[in-house]
């Protein structure tokens, strides 16, 4: 079977890919121009298609020109497709942005150092896959080094590193081979040099879409599931955390404890001050409390400046103190703008979940401690006295 290809078809084809790239990342930029990630994806793929396409005019100019363009443009290229891939990871900070100038500017004169000196092809092959290959190094270890990334990204990164070791076995080739060899020399060599350039090339273009893809749905999750304002999960989804908490401790017959709580005359914080001091409140108790949740806690704004939390496994004892020690970490508290101090009241409740405990039920106890505690004078705990077995049947 006859596996030789031919250059002129393979260079075109990736010619062709790229601009169509280009073409529908031009269509998505007319909608988000201020996209800087794609933007720098963008350029990458418009600066690989002038590469490869001063590669098909081999032969029409001078072999100088289109090896110095279009391999001062491959360089060019990869770094700003590995930048991009950095940004869509949130990993590119201002040393790295260091790193990949110096890493640019290095490859290029490396690469001419050697055109100058010793022109051998196969000299120039070798340097050029080490260089790229420590372009794409740096986007690669970090798909592969965060526990929490996607199993997408593990993929990525896993495939980024294949390609690595295939430009490194490349360079090695070069390097030893007694004959000539080249990616324009005819033959096997160049045959599966240009096939894992259009490989590469796939790798790239699809997986930046699906990368970007896959941050997108992360971005309508968290905007569907936190509250704008305080960071912490919303209504909606501290109810359906909440249930599927009380669910799993009704099988292990384990206690779980809810609060609910809002803040002390709130209302004339915002009538006296306006609605920006007591927005600045609510946040200001937000980031207080965080420090004092534990791993398992679930904390959410019900709505206004009412707020719950659930705590799984704690106990009636532990869960009166845990309230008590959050109640005290508010009381008089103060934010830096407005001369305005606060104070909550909560309501508790504490039961050992069965297959027939209802959140709602729970809420509606809790809700009935917290009106106690505002008639007790505010700025206290009452707990829910209710017979559990009977009230969340």
């Amino acid at each position: 079977m006859n596996l030789l290809l031919d250059m002129k078809t393979i260079l075109i084809t990736l010619v062709v890919g790229h601009l169509f790239t280009v073409i529908l990342i031009s269509a998505y930029r007319s909608q988000y121009p201020k996209d800087h990630i794609v933007n720098t994806f963008f350029a990458a793929k418009c600066v690989q298609a002038s590469a490869w396409f001063f590669l098909v005019l081999r032969g029409g100019l001078p072999d100088f020109l289109t090896i110095s363009l279009s391999n001062s443009l491959l360089f060019v290229g990869a770094s700003l497709e590995a930048v991009s891939l950095l940004k869509l990871q949130k990993a590119f900070t201002l040393r790295t942005k260091k790193i990949y100038i110096l890493l640019t500017v290095a490859n290029i004169i490396g690469f001419h150092f050697i055109i100058f000196m010793d022109n051998v092809e196969s000299l120039r092959i070798a340097f050029a896959s080490i260089g790229t290959s420590a372009t794409i190094i740096f986007p690669a270890y970090y798909m592969l080094r965060e526990k929490n990334f996607s199993l997408l990204m593990r993929i990525m990164g896993s495939l980024y590193f294949l390609v690595i070791v295939s430009l490194i076995g490349r360079a090695i080739t070069a390097l030893q081979s007694h004959n000539t060899i080249g990616i324009f020399t005819p033959g096997i060599y160049q045959t599966f040099s240009f096939l894992s350039l259009y490989l590469v090339m796939i790798l790239g273009n699809t997986g930046f879409v699906l990368l970007s893809k896959e941050k997108a749905d992360h971005e309508l999750l968290r905007v569907a599931s936190y509250d704008d304002l305080t960071g912490i999960l919303n209504r909606r989804t501290f109810i359906l955390r909440a249930k599927q908490s009380l669910q799993a401790y009704a099988m292990k017959k384990k206690p779980i404890s809810l609060m609910l709580f809002d803040i002390d005359q709130f209302k004339t914080i915002n009538d006296t001050y306006g609605h920006d001091a007591g927005d600045q409140v609510l946040q200001d108790l937000t980031n207080r409390i965080h420090k004092q949740l534990g791993p398992n806690d679930l904390f959410g704004r019900y709505g206004g400046d009412e707020f719950s939390i659930l705590l799984p496994g704690i106990d009636e004892a532990e869960s009166s103190a845990y309230a008590e020690r959050i109640r005290q970490s508010l009381d008089g508290a103060s934010i830096g703008e407005f001369p305005v101090t606060y104070a909550i009241s909560l309501g508790v409740i504490t039961v050992i979940p069965d297959s027939n405990t209802q959140l709602e039920t729970l809420y509606t106890l809790s809700d009935k401690a917290l009106y106690a505690a505002k008639k007790n004078g505010r700025n206290c705990v009452v707990r829910s006295q209710a017979n559990q077995s009977k009230d969340t049947a």
